[in-house]
């Protein structure tokens, strides 16, 4: 844990897992559709490995993993090549698309924080791995749901997603915020602590609403209470190793977090 000093200024959050869509389902559900569509099936773990990375990075770490470009091999007579990925991005996109609208709804205490962040003047911005264009529909929803931050940094705006720090950079930059130490980024994926800790601010990775566990909030109420510690205890193992400052449940247990890191202004 870092120890307190200094002050935190600005967060930057995540979205998918962190602040909507309660276990990152919308993307794994389009990954799976797009590969079912040519000819092979992917599970869950492998369309969710790749999580937080630019969509087109993580359609291709995919593709490339050992049984999926066996299972691609078989099918289609070759192994994946870049022509491939193209075509399952282009595919990718209008289908994410029309799958987000439905998975817009704000994680549980969101509001709540936001309207304490702002309360407290610690600027809000947030990072992604969607487009630009699929931002465009997201954004409103949150918005119209309580969660409205002042900048929006997406995959397509840098030359390079997660773990480069890219992103991060430009959004610290538009809140007019720095040194970094006093920036806070808010994950669910363990590339996003990566590129948290690259871009060397505060890291703090969620476990039981993200990509970790993939489960909605219907699901996480109905399963198994020793299942479910038993997963929360190896997704922040997972985020401990991957050097995640502090390791949450959900962004509702954030602002104590925040508290340890320094003096809110």
């Amino acid at each position: 844990m870092t120890q307190a000093s200094g002050r935190i200024r600005a967060v930057i959050f995540d979205w998918a897992g962190t602040v909507i869509d309660h276990g990152s389902r919308a993307p794994v559900e389009v990954v799976h559709e797009v590969f079912r569509r040519a000819g092979v099936e992917v599970s869950p773990e492998e369309a969710r490995g790749p999580m937080g990375r630019a969509k087109r990075e993580h359609l291709a770490a995919v593709i490339h993993h050992p049984r999926v470009a066996t299972a691609w091999q078989a099918r289609h007579g070759r192994p994946p090549v870049d022509a491939d990925i193209d075509r399952l991005y282009a595919e990718f996109l209008p289908l994410q698309a029309e799958v987000l609208a439905r998975h817009c709804e704000l994680i549980p205490g969101v509001p709540e924080l936001v309207a304490e962040l702002n309360r407290r003047g610690i600027k809000i911005g947030t990072t992604t791995g969607y487009t630009r264009a699929l931002m465009d529909v997201v954004a409103p929803i949150a918005r119209a749901g309580g969660f409205g931050p002042e900048v929006i940094l997406c995959a397509d705006d840098v030359p390079r997603g997660r773990p480069a720090p890219w992103m991060i950079f430009r959004a610290a930059e538009q809140l007019d915020v720095y040194p970094m130490s006093e920036v806070v980024i808010v994950d669910d994926t363990t590339v996003g602590i990566e590129a948290g800790r690259n871009a060397g601010a505060r890291t703090v990775a969620v476990t039981r609403t993200g990509n970790s566990l993939g489960m909605s909030l219907e699901d996480v109420a109905q399963c198994d209470p020793d299942t479910l510690s038993a997963r929360l205890r190896a997704a922040e193992a997972d985020f401990q190793r991957t050097g995640a400052d502090a390791v949450i449940e959900t962004v509702a247990d954030l602002l104590p977090v925040l508290e340890r890191f320094g003096s809110l202004t």
